[in-house]
């Protein structure tokens, strides 16, 4: 597929989301731009999800983290679908309680001013990070196989990533990626069906002699249980999933703010519910997906492709789908797939954003609806132009696999937020606010010392996914030492 194919397919995908954006953007309020008037159906709310929970991370890095680590990964899936029944059961109930815009205004109602903004800053550097991880990765394939071809560099090709999504978020916000998610996950699930199925084609099988394969049984070895000191084993990693998805779904407002968009609370619980069971199986074919992707690359002699000369697993599914001597429709269905799990996760990552600041750091909503409208509008474009610039860092500074990456910073990031709500749910007491915010630094600093300590120091235990939950716990000790001695008061 040459370049000028793919780019005509991005330029009428395109299309079709301006088209989208035009008719939910026609208001063009803040009601509609930070909660899309409540009005969302739960079920289109839950499908569109399931897209921006797997993002272009997970269409093409997990696949690619197949040879590495198999399918050890569904471990940590596994504990994702415990952690979406917690924030289903115990937090949505408490954000509908509160009527929020931002859920980080529950940390204001509960504790103060300091906590409140302290919890809205670590989201957004937690979301900004984490877009950026995610576009990053998007980047770098459009960059390889489609703007190299054309002489473009890698910063102009993050700049019209970025202005594109503005484009299309600017007016409807979150009512326009309520349906713009729908139809990304729709080209996201056709595309790992679809290549699944080209590729056992081109192989000569069936899906069932696939699954029944020798040559599958060398990738998908599922529990790590032989030493519990080895990073990925099954407690650790199904313990760090539980407290990955209630850190950045449930204490996250890109993920929280589509639930809030629901009708009532009810509507809401169904569609996460929903959306965690249909999340596991879907994440289960990508990680088939992988399997066959190593096993054809093997059979024809395809090497992983090179990034700044060191080898990039990420890159092996766009290397066959475009390069690899299959059908144009293969690439196609690819580089649909591609687009619609990067922007389902960017758009609303940007409009989070957007929102975050605007409620939490600016207080838009105690200004006149015109000047409301200014405020957000400019705060859209700067956080459009502070993710380019972190997008591009990240092309100097990334060495290991991206959905490896990301998970490591929610460690770091989202721990501090899981210790704030855990102590406001959990208990009845108020805290020295103006303390808040140096506890939560304090957290991270000893977390990221304890994660570089060498494992030899610590008996050959190797820390992974587990940094989350102590990081959490640590901060809920330390707002246990500044909690006031007050008559207790419900949370």
């Amino acid at each position: 597929m040459s370049a000028t194919q793919i780019l005509l397919l991005i330029g009428a995908y395109f299309l079709v989301l301006m088209l989208i954006s035009y008719f939910t953007g026609k208001n063009d309020s803040n009601s509609d731009f930070f909660k899309a008037g409540k009005q969302s159906p739960w079920y289109l709310v839950a499908f569109g999800m399931v897209g921006a929970s797997l993002s272009g991370v997970t269409f093409i890095s997990v696949p690619g983290w197949v040879e590495a680590s198999e399918f050890s990964y569904m471990q940590v899936v596994l504990g994702f679908l415990v952690g979406y029944f917690v924030v289903a059961y115990v937090l949505l109930p408490l954000y509908y309680k509160h009527n929020l815009t931002s859920i980080y205004e529950y940390l204001l109602d509960r504790f103060g001013s300091v906590s409140h903004k302290t919890g809205a800053f670590f989201f957004f550097i937690s979301r900004v990070l984490g877009a950026a991880f995610r576009l990053y990765l998007v980047a770098i394939v459009l960059q390889q196989f489609v703007f190299d071809d054309l002489g473009i560099r890698f910063e102009l090709t993050v700049v019209i990533s970025i202005a594109l999504i503005w484009i299309y978020t600017n007016r409807g916000g979150i009512k326009t990626i309520v349906w713009t998610d729908t139809l990304q996950t729709l080209f996201m699930i056709l595309a790992v069906v679809l290549s699944i199925i080209l590729i056992n084609q081109e192989l000569g099988w069936s899906f069932g002699e696939f699954l029944a394969s020798e040559e599958l049984k060398e990738y998908n070895s599922f529990l790590v249980l032989d030493s519990f000191l080895e990073r990925n084993h099954f407690v650790k990693s199904f313990i760090g999933g539980i407290f990955i998805t209630i850190c950045m779904t449930g204490l996250d407002q890109d993920m929280m703010q589509k639930n809030l968009t629901c009708k009532s609370l009810k509507d809401a619980q169904k569609n996460m519910v929903s959306f965690s069971l249909v999340l596991v199986g879907v994440t289960f074919l990508f990680m088939l997906l992988g399997a066959l992707l190593f096993i054809y690359a093997g059979q024809n002699g395809i090497s992983i492709p090179l990034m700044d000369g060191s080898p990039k697993s990420d890159l092996l599914f766009p290397e066959i789908a475009l390069n690899g001597g299959l059908s144009i429709s293969l690439a196609i269905t690819f580089m649909l797939g591609l687009i619609a799990a990067a922007y389902s996760s960017a758009d609303s990552a940007l409009t989070s954003l957007t929102t975050s600041f605007c409620v939490d750091f600016l207080n838009v909503e105690k200004r006149d609806e015109e000047e409301q409208k200014k405020v957000r509008k400019r705060t859209h474009i700067a956080m459009s132009v502070m993710l380019v610039l972190v997008i591009i860092s990240f092309k100097y500074i990334l060495s290991r696999n991206v959905i490896d990456n990301l998970l490591t910073v929610a460690g770091y990031t989202y721990g501090p937020l899981l210790g704030l709500f855990a102590f406001g749910i959990f208990t009845k007491h108020r805290l020295k606010d103006k303390y808040v915010l140096v506890v939560t630094i304090l957290s991270v600093i000893i977390i990221v010392i304890v994660a570089n300590i060498p494992s030899t120091y610590l008996g050959g235990y190797i820390l992974g996914y587990e940094l989350l939950p102590l990081n959490g716990l640590l901060t809920f000790f330390g707002l246990w030492l500044i909690r006031e001695k007050t008559p207790s008061i419900a949370p």
